[in-house]
């Protein structure tokens, strides 16, 4: 999948230009850890980083995206199905 990405995802309170961007790889994500993927895996295959060369970067990216997809997932899409006014 490779797409441009932050190392760290965005925390705040509502939904952000880079969430609403990155839903898919959110999605994908979330599946592959309910599969039981290895993080290793995930992060060689949706973000294109190589776990041996880069261990640290690499764990960061996964769980900060992890973290996000989650809270997405959990609640934060709604702003998805909000119209604007």
């Amino acid at each position: 999948m490779t797409e441009a990405f932050e190392d760290t995802a965005p925390t705040g309170p509502e939904l952000s230009d880079y969430d609403r961007a990155h839903i898919r790889l959110y999605a994908r994500l979330l599946d592959a850890t309910a599969d039981g993927a290895a993080w290793q895996e995930i992060t060689s295959i949706l973000f294109g980083l190589d776990p041996r060369r880069e261990p640290e970067r690499a764990r960061h990216v996964h769980d900060s995206h992890l973290a996000r997809a989650r809270w997405v997932a959990a609640g934060g899409f709604k702003d998805l199905l909000r119209r604007p006014a």
